[in-house]
This record gives C-alpha cells, structure tokens and sequence, in this order.
C-alpha cells in the first residue's frame, strides 16, 4: 500500500516539509534602511554595510547588488561552503573551487519566481587519484546545501573535476 506524501512529510504550521531532528535552531538577523529611490543598505552586525538595490531590470540603477543577485549567490556561497565542509570530513586536499550561479526568472501567475538555479561548480585537484573523492564531495555539498534544500525553485548541479 502506498503511503500519501503527506503522511510521510507532514506539512508543519510554519509551511515546511518534514520533522524536525533536533531542538538546534539558529537565526540570522538583518536590517535594511531606504536611503534614495530604489536604493537601501544592507545592515548586518559586525560585518560590512552593502548597498543594495532594485536590479537594472525594474528601474533600479547600475552596479549596486540586487535581491536577486543575493539570492543567487546565496546558493553558490552555500555549495560552496558545503563543499569544504566535506572536504574537511573526507580529509582530502584541493587546489581550487569555483562554482558559477545562474537563476531563471520569470513572470508567473503570482507575479515573478525564480523557476531555476543551475550551480556549475568546478574542483581542481593535483592528482587522478583524488577525483573521486571531490566527485563524491561535489555530491554531498549539492545534497546537503541548507540554501538549495530551502528554495523552491528547481536547482540544478554541475559537477567538474579537473586535475593539473
């Protein structure tokens, strides 16, 4: 007998799917004050302001930092550190990591989404022998993301190892 999705990841009160494992919860504060136009500033304890904007694409001006670049970065970052966490369990060196964000917006019935995140990450390691490990590291980092699990758009990982 096949058991309804959600009997087996009930819905909590807050929207989110699945039990919790563990009383461990941590927060994360942030501020952001209008300072002209379209144009605020990013406020968090004990690091650096960033300006922020509305993107170029909705009226908003060049060059400052978007949501929407945030929220793509958000994810690259989060792979990313994901990353070394693994690296750092598995034991294993590398040389280099780089991953490249791109996200997918568009106007839907609810007004615009993000309909997709592609990650393209890329490993560099010194030997044939450690491509495995980063493979399986890329894996996990990809698995395990806290930012991707929480977004509902799809996200999509691109795995490279290339060894010099």
């Amino acid at each position: 007998m096949e058991i309804p999705i959600r009997k087996l990841f009930p819905r909590t009160q807050n929207g989110f799917v699945g039990v919790a494992l563990s009383e461990d919860t941590q927060t994360y504060n942030v501020r952001v004050d209008w300072t002209r136009d379209r144009v605020g500033k990013l406020l968090i304890d004990g690091k650096p302001t960033v300006e922020v904007a509305t993107p170029p694409e909705f009226s908003g001006p060049e060059g400052i930092i978007s949501p929407e670049d945030l929220f793509v970065a958000s994810a690259a970052v989060c792979l990313m550190t994901t990353f070394v966490t693994f690296t750092k369990k598995m034991r294993f060196e590398y040389k280099g990591f780089t991953v490249n964000g791109t996200g997918t917006l568009q106007k839907l019935e609810k007004g615009y989404q993000f309909t997709k995140i592609v990650l393209n990450a890329t490993v560099t390691v010194e030997s044939e022998e450690l491509r495995p490990k980063a493979q399986r590291a890329l894996e996990l980092a990809g698995k395990y993301c806290l930012v991707t699990n929480s977004m509902k758009c799809e996200t999509e990982h691109i795995n490279n190892v290339v060894v010099e």
